[in-house]
């Protein structure tokens, strides 16, 4: 299951073989990816606290895109989600969100509880990679995650890395795009986001 914090922020050393919940990020197919920087903590150089959260571009990221949609996002027909919003596809997948947008009627008020959402987002947006990926490529993760996500029913799913400066778009049924992210992207019904240009606009050196 997706980890949820815990009181201590120092583990007992141990073996990657025995890596305790809270260090797992998601788990696809009933293998468990690990967050990143986990390593550390099992060999007591870092702990917990210092590898949960995101790096500040990241989350600069996040925000901005939260800012658009919370502006422009109808209410009435969608809810949104963040903080690494937990997903429960089946038995075997248990992912984390970014951002998830779902239509209200199929999140209705009675499905927010304390358990991870089982209903199919219509639009997973995703920043980054918060898992370790040194036992495969991140890209096959990506499309791992991508997959799992189109065929559980979501509509779109799109991912912005810092590090290539790209943009993918991810549809069922037609073929992924890849973008520059100085370009503009559709989140959904008209609602545009340009993060390149957002970045240049506000004088960072990441644009």
């Amino acid at each position: 299951m997706i980890a949820s914090p815990v009181p201590s922020n120092v583990f007992p050393k141990a073996s990657a073989k025995n890596v305790p919940n809270v260090l797992i990020h998601e788990i696809i197919d009933g293998k468990p990816y690990y967050r990143k920087g986990y390593r550390d903590v099992l060999n007591r150089t870092r702990t917990i606290d210092d590898i949960l959260g995101t790096s500040s571009l990241q989350a600069f990221i996040i925000t901005y895109l939260l800012t658009i949609i919370v502006r422009h996002l109808d209410e009435n027909q969608y809810t949104f989600l963040t903080n690494e919003a937990g997903l429960h596809l089946d038995r075997k997948n248990n992912l984390a969100g970014d951002i998830l947008i779902f239509e209200n009627n199929q999140l209705p008020i009675e499905l927010i509880n304390k358990k991870y959402i089982s209903v199919t987002p219509k639009i997973c947006i995703e920043v980054d990679t918060n898992i370790e990926t040194k036992e495969y490529s991140e890209n096959s993760y990506i499309t791992l995650k991508t997959k799992k996500l189109l065929d559980f029913g979501a509509e779109k799913v799109i991912w912005f890395s810092t590090e290539p400066k790209k943009v993918m778009i991810a549809t069922s049924g037609s073929d992924w795009q890849v973008l520059d992210w100085n370009q503009d992207v559709i989140i959904l019904d008209g609602i545009i986001c340009n993060v390149g240009k957002y970045l240049k606009d506000k004088g960072s050196e990441f644009a």
